[in-house]
């Protein structure tokens, strides 16, 4: 299969790891993937492995679900106790835990909350179901947030009043700056997020090497994408910004896709789990789409967010713990029973460790 196959030969694998032994010989590296789908896809090929030890990866807070606050949570599920809403939502969100309960435990004590594949299945309910408030959760990068801001601009179009979106989208970049502010975490060099790249183009990274010193090639999620983008970010002599994914993505990105997110929301300063609040690190539906705000139409009330007692997954999510560092890995925590919201999606740092470290 063109563009899948060729990037999981073994062969050409393996001579992509020869190549970056030799190129990192005698240096001592640390790279930082950003998004989770590179830290599951290094895990599942097995790519720690054939790395010399002297290239050290760590995970970053690329897994949209993780970074999730408590508090977007906690009013995801008042919103869904209200008489006469639905909420849908992707279906790794249904069993992060929130401060004291989850969507998924609300579902099962009788709750309107239904996992969907995409926004166009959320306004699908809502245009057969118009005595009922459908909440859509928009939760993700800048890959999901041009489809949420489409959805908004179709309800509008179509006069779908009873649909909203209660948003918690996140930008990138400026959640490496901060990263890279607070120097808790020292690294050479990041695998940028293929997807998220691919709408934003490079332009937005450059600061990284500019202001920072910082190596950064946007990657594909192949074992031979990783591998290659490893090769291209110990190659560089002077900090750059490179693209190894050029059969996805250009340096100019998506333009269509970031002007749709421009029409619909504005940056705003965002909370992000294990960081805080990062300056113009998310966005919010634009007073002009305020009818669809989810946080203005229902006004959720809910008590000061609890964060789970002894979960590390903030410092997992910066880079500076490991999930085994956690005394709640594996133990009380698992993909079953999941305390922190890094062990649920898919994407998370302490689900794919979990699938993958403690595999028999």
């Amino acid at each position: 299969m063109k563009y899948i196959d060729e990037f999981r030969d073994k062969r050409l694998i393996a001579k992509a790891a020869d190549g970056v032994r030799r190129a990192a010989a005698g240096r001592d590296f640390t790279f930082m993937e950003v998004c989770g789908t590179h830290t599951m896809a290094i895990f599942r090929y097995g790519l720690r492995e054939l790395l010399p030890t002297n290239i050290r990866l760590i995970s970053g807070p690329g897994c949209p679900v993780c970074v999730t606050p408590n508090d977007y949570l906690d009013k995801a599920i008042a919103i869904a106790s209200m008489d006469g809403v639905v909420v849908a939502t992707f279906g790794d969100m249904m069993r992060v835990p929130g401060s004291r309960s989850s969507l998924y435990a609300e579902k099962a004590a009788g709750a309107d909350i239904r996992a969907v594949y995409s926004t166009d299945d959320a306004i699908a309910i809502a245009r057969k179901n118009p005595g009922k408030q459908v909440v859509f959760l928009g939760v993700g990068f800048e890959t999901t947030a041009p489809t949420v801001a489409a959805s908004i601009l179709e309800a509008k179009r179509e006069g779908v009043k009873n649909y909203s979106v209660l948003c918690a989208h996140k930008t990138m970049p400026e959640v490496m700056a901060a990263l890279l502010e607070g120097g808790d975490v020292r690294v050479d060099g990041f695998l940028l997020p293929g997807h998220v790249s691919a709408i934003i183009g490079t332009k937005p990274y450059e600061f990284i090497a500019r202001k920072y010193g910082r190596r950064c090639v946007a990657a594909g999620f192949e074992p031979l994408d990783v591998m290659q983008a490893i090769s291209m970010l110990i190659e560089q002599r002077v900090p750059k910004i490179e693209i190894q994914y050029k059969r996805i993505m250009s340096g100019s990105g998506n333009g269509l896709a970031r002007k749709i997110i421009k029409k619909v929301f504005d940056k705003t300063d965002a909370a992000w789990r294990g960081l805080g609040i990062v300056k113009a690190s998310g966005l919010k539906i634009k007073k002009s789409f305020s009818d669809f705000d989810a946080d203005i139409r229902f006004h959720p009330k809910v008590p000061r967010p609890v964060e789970p007692k002894g979960c590390l997954c903030g410092q997992v999510l910066k880079g500076e713990k490991i999930p085994a560092d956690c005394r709640l890995f594996g133990r009380s925590c698992t993909p079953d029973n999941p305390v922190g919201a890094c062990m649920v999606s898919s994407e998370g740092t302490c689900a794919t460790y979990y699938k993958y470290e403690t595999a028999v």
